[in-house]
């Protein structure tokens, strides 16, 4: 567009070649958007274009001889940094690549059924250039029942996506190791404070689905909500504990899972979501977006809401989890121990 409009302003210059030194910016402009074959095949038109006007011009002045030379002198700069461009875009599309396989080992893919538990996943990345951050969250089908974790790193870049793999990676052994949710948190809370600093930590809720009971165990994060015949229902611990990190002591709350229960587990970065100053409604719409259709179903309704209500300006990244208890798997399952036993009995 930009050659026929200075071909225009040169063909109504009555026979003058003063507007042929703008036929160089042409490859110049191809070179934002284009590789560098393009680029010199756009430079070459121009040169040849400019010519033909100088030829025609009947003014072969030493002048317009310049301007011609200056279209092909340009079209050679432009070439060369359309091939920069060309190699930088295709190392950041490599580098992406690595980023997904490294979010893949990092963040695998839940579900779609674990033990009684259908399930579902969703991360919202806040920036453009990333797909993953700090958040964390894995589900195991283990010998003492369904386990997940959810938590959320303090800080951003690669220092936290660091030590959510390292998280990740211990829970994942000791989640098979330990009939104790709360021995689990001793392990992660070690292996947290020998990965970070003082001021840094994670939070974090563990939660056990064994034989329809579900206990949690929260250090420090957003409570799950409980979807149940259209209530929804915050479960919070029964005291506040700190995040991993600071040496917390958590004490379980139990709860008896009913056929059709869902439960949203999230991090931060939902509650914090906000417009106009506004808070998005978490618990208000939890039951109108997550309670029908399947559980990504759900996941991707709530997304959708989301990205809305901010107008697609996410401040934090966000992890999403979604289960529904279908009942008894009828496994022989393990013993449940005697605190938790009297805790479901309460």
């Amino acid at each position: 567009m930009l050659l026929v409009v200075v071909a225009g302003l040169s063909a109504t210059d009555h026979g003058l070649s003063r507007f042929v030194g703008l036929f160089a910016i042409v490859p110049i402009v191809a070179a934002v958007f284009a590789y560098w074959q393009p680029v010199v095949g756009v430079g070459v038109l121009a040169t040849v274009v400019g010519a033909v006007f100088v030829a025609t011009s009947g003014n072969v002045d030493p002048a317009a001889m310049v301007n011609v030379l200056a279209i092909a002198l340009g079209t050679g700069l432009a070439a060369v940094v359309a091939r920069t461009r060309q190699r930088q875009d295709l190392r950041i599309e490599e580098l992406r690549r690595l980023a997904l396989v490294a979010q893949q080992a990092v963040l695998r893919p839940l579900g779609p059924q674990i033990g009684p538990l259908a399930v579902a996943d969703r991360y919202i990345s806040a920036s453009t250039a990333a797909d993953i951050g700090g958040d964390l969250y894995e589900a195991l089908d283990t010998p003492y029942g369904v386990r997940i974790i959810i938590g959320d790193v303090r800080g951003k870049g690669l220092d936290a996506v660091r030590l959510a793999s390292i998280v990740l990676g211990s829970y994942r052994h000791v989640a098979y190791e330990r009939a104790d949710l709360r021995a689990i948190v001793t392990d992660l809370d070690r292996a947290v404070a020998r990965s970070v600093g003082d001021e840094d930590f994670v939070t974090a809720a563990l939660i056990e689905e064994r034989g329809g009971t579900l206990t949690i165990v929260n250090c420090g994060h957003p409570a799950p909500l409980l979807l149940r015949r259209g209530q929804v229902i915050a479960l919070e611990p029964p005291s506040p504990a700190p995040p991993l990190g600071f040496m917390p002591v958590a004490r379980p709350r139990v709860e008896r899972l009913e056929p059709g229960d869902r439960l949203l587990l999230f991090t931060d970065g939902l509650g914090e979501a906000r417009r106009d100053g506004e808070f998005f409604p978490t618990a208000d719409r939890a039951w109108r977006l997550l309670g029908h259709g399947t559980v990504g179903d759900g996941l991707a309704s709530l997304e959708t809401a989301l990205v809305d209500w901010v107008r697609g300006r996410l401040e934090d990244d966000i992890a999403l989890v979604l289960l529904e208890y279908s009942g008894p798997d009828g496994g022989p399952g393990v013993p449940m121990p005697s605190w938790e036993v009297g805790a479901a009995g309460s």
